[in-house]
């Protein structure tokens, strides 16, 4: 069975960065994450930056995934093994369903940009609450990857076989 519609869904889509040195000014991830979704016709419904606290990571997520206006979550940075690096532990408990394909599609594309530097990547995706979310490195190119390669057309309602749109609350 399809699960790819003949018309565009536009989706509601919130970003959100983790980073304890960046700034609005200095984003150059989350803004080429906004300029990528607005770009594709999706609609920004909030942009923040977080510092890389799991507590202050997951109440600004439990906050997105309870409203319903907010369909995906784009999350960057704070997925690499410094001592602060804590997206996972914060977002992992959240999901009803983890995508683990995500996590490893994107390993696999990444290695043909960074080598075997990829596995030290803890991308990961899953569902909570009919809410999609998808956390990335924080690296602009990484977030670049994650969305030419897989995230876009995830997201497109016309994408054959399959995409995530008929699983998202309307």
């Amino acid at each position: 069975m399809s699960h790819a519609a003949t018309d565009f869904v536009p989706l509601n889509i919130a970003v959100l960065t983790v980073s304890d040195t960046r700034n609005e000014e200095t984003d150059t991830s989350g803004r080429s994450l906004v300029d990528n979704l607005q770009s594709a016709g999706h609609h920004l419904v909030e942009k923040q930056i977080v510092i890389d606290d799991k507590y202050d990571i997951r109440a600004i997520l439990s906050r997105w995934i309870a409203d319903k206006n907010v369909q995906v979550v784009l999350v960057t940075g704070g997925t690499g093994f410094t001592g602060r690096d804590t997206t996972p532990e914060a977002v992992a408990p959240l999901f009803d369903k983890t995508i683990e394909g995500f996590g490893e599609l994107f390993r696999q594309v990444s290695f043909n940009e960074i080598g075997t530097s990829t596995i030290q990547s803890r991308a990961l995706a899953g569902m909570a609450n009919k809410t999609l979310i998808f956390c990335m490195p924080g690296s602009t190119n990484a977030c670049r990857t994650a969305w030419d390669h897989i995230i876009q057309s995830q997201l497109d309602s016309r994408h054959k076989p399959c995409n995530f749109v008929p699983h998202l609350r309307r």
